[in-house]
């Protein structure tokens, strides 16, 4: 017995369905903080998707951005999930990059002039 597809669902119940976030109420506090987009604006828990929506998710510190394919309302296992949206994600940057990139103690401050400037040429935002 397979039930029908819903026309539409809550962005916070369709990200943790498929397993972007652990809980909806993580799920819900992301959406209230602005941490997820649904076709580039920002969105409230509430808002309802619907097949071929981009939805760009922050969590921590990773963007994750994908397309809806299948609604779903409740959880499903991790085999399922990934068949409910493609992934446009873009790659985690190399090791070489991240081993690179200059590290600060939590609460040392404001970087430097010379420290933004090494990150900015490492990142390629160097205007020279």
């Amino acid at each position: 017995m397979t039930q029908a597809e819903p026309a539409s669902v809550r962005v916070d119940s369709w990200i943790w369905a498929v397993r972007l976030f652990k809980t909806r109420s993580a799920a819900a506090t992301a959406c209230r903080g602005g941490h997820v987009r649904v076709n580039g604006t920002a969105v409230k828990p509430a808002h309802q998707i619907k097949p071929g929506d981009e939805v760009r998710v922050r969590n921590a510190g990773i963007e994750r951005i994908v397309v809806v394919v299948r609604l779903v309302a409740k959880r499903v296992g991790a085999s399922i999930a990934t068949q409910c949206f493609i992934d446009k994600s873009p790659p985690p940057p190399s090791p070489e990059i991240v081993a690179a990139m200059p590290k600060r103690d939590r609460g040392s401050g404001r970087p430097t002039k010379r420290e933004r400037r090494e990150t900015d040429r490492l990142l390629g935002r160097d205007p020279e």
